[in-house]
């Protein structure tokens, strides 16, 4: 009898398997209802489901029932017992200029699409400046036909409306273009990126106010930081869906993102969503600054680099299982992970289980939009062996995600290369003991 039971076992686990090495049907969470249940993925009572329930006999008392809890707060906080979940920080001058560098969201530890602004990454060039709301001006000028200075006071009393989209650094996941993978967590390698749901004012309402020349093309974009950091930005995305962004995910801006205010340019690298921002100039062709001359252009292998090279690339990757974590020993997962498109939306991630041998199709969790990061999940029973996980993204325009070998074709490799817009697909290895590396494919 336990023979026959386990053979029928034997036989429903294997019609939900999709790919190679234990990849499950996206279907195979989903119950009556749309209901997720591990024993359904699983078949049956599984290991995990047993350990449930002999710790539920055991249940007791916790302290937490026996004494009042805190009071209130003014500001809420992260539990301290979260508090090893933080940005990972690269000061590449150290003391010299420890205002310049980036920090990284922990992307290993983050679940949804939504990045909590205390885990936003960052960029910044010479520091974050402290800047004083009542005295801070924006001033718009150039090929306009009249000049405007806004005090933020001005702009809180203008309609607004949200975007919620992804901002990416264009030097994100800069380690993947070595000669060698480099070991350090998911989010050190493409923590780079975060989801915000961003309010604020149309950037085209203040331009028709101003009122645009027809010789105006381009605008330059400048911040308010030490570093002057601005950008040229094409006239048309910016009447398209730019912003002048005064709050994040509902709350005033962070300092580090731009207090009081940001330009948002959806979907576009990140250098161009000039920080602190406080001068628009309205110009012929672009003003060729330093951040788009001497940076943020792509190196190719005869040397010559390209510029303006601004939508983010069609891109995915799997935050769960990744680097920075383990497994718990053979058995049920579910990998998940994120996806995104600079140019549109994501229309489908596959992952595969077994090095790019065989895909299976994820589930992409509602709701997908376009220029915003997508959460993708996927069912998988590990059988303990040597796996290679990856995922591949393909937006609405039919772009998809490249190999690592296809990425690196493209441009000059190394540390002295192109380390901007790289999309390649990543790899992680899974060892029989659980550790998992980077790895290329």
């Amino acid at each position: 009898m336990r023979n026959g039971i386990a053979k029928r076992q034997e036989a429903l686990d294997q019609a939900d398997l999709v790919a190679g090495n234990g990849l499950m049907s996206r279907r195979a969470l989903l119950t009556a209802g749309g209901r997720m249940t591990v024993a359904a993925a699983a078949g049956g009572m599984s290991a995990l489901a047993v350990s449930r329930s002999a710790a539920a006999e055991a249940l007791s008392v916790p302290p937490s029932m026996t004494v009042p809890g805190a009071p209130m707060s003014g500001y809420g906080q992260p539990s301290p017992y979260e508090e090893a979940v933080q940005r990972g920080v690269l000061k590449p001058y150290g003391d010299l200029a420890p205002g310049t560098g980036v920090s990284m969201t922990p992307l290993q530890h983050l679940a949804g699409t939504i990045t909590p602004n205390g885990l936003h990454f960052e960029r910044h060039h010479n520091g974050v400046p402290s800047i004083d709301p009542e005295t801070h001006k924006l001033l718009v000028h150039g090929l306009v036909k009249q000049n405007l200075i806004f005090t933020v006071n001005d702009l809180l009393r203008y309609p607004m409306t949200s975007r919620t989209c992804f901002l990416e650094c264009s030097g994100n996941s800069f380690f993947n273009s070595f000669p060698k993978p480099m070991q350090m967590p998911c989010g050190m390698i493409h923590g780079l990126i975060s989801g915000t749901e961003w309010t604020g004012i149309p950037l085209a309402t203040l331009l028709d106010e101003a009122g645009v020349d027809p010789k105006g093309k381009w605008i330059l974009a400048e911040g308010a930081d030490s570093a002057g950091m601005s950008r040229s930005v094409p006239l048309d995305k910016v009447l398209d869906d730019c912003l002048l962004a005064l709050y994040q995910n509902g709350e005033r801006l962070r300092p580090e993102q731009g207090y009081p205010m940001r330009l948002l340019v959806p979907g576009w690298e990140g250098n161009m969503n000039v920080k602190w921002l406080h001068r628009i100039k309205v110009t012929e062709g672009p003003t060729e600054t330093k951040d788009e001359t001497s940076k943020y252009t792509d190196l190719q292998p005869d040397g010559i680099a390209r510029q303006f090279t601004f939508p983010m690339g069609v891109k995915s990757v799997i935050t769960h299982p990744s680097a920075g974590l383990a497994m718990q020993g053979p058995g049920f997962y579910e990998v998940s992970g994120l996806a995104w498109s600079g140019h549109g939306t994501i229309a489908k991630v596959e992952v595969s289980a077994d090095g790019g041998n065989s895909w299976a199709e994820a589930a992409l969790q509602e709701p997908v939009m376009s220029m915003m990061l997508v959460r993708f999940r996927l069912p998988w029973r590990w059988d303990g062996s040597l796996s290679r996980l990856m995922s591949r993204a393909v937006d609405d325009q039919g772009n998809v995600q490249p190999s690592h070998e296809a990425w690196a074709k493209q441009y000059a490799t190394g540390p002295a290369g192109n380390l901007y817009h790289c999309n390649a697909v990543q790899t992680w290895e899974i060892t029989a003991e659980g550790e998992i590396a980077n790895v290329y494919v």
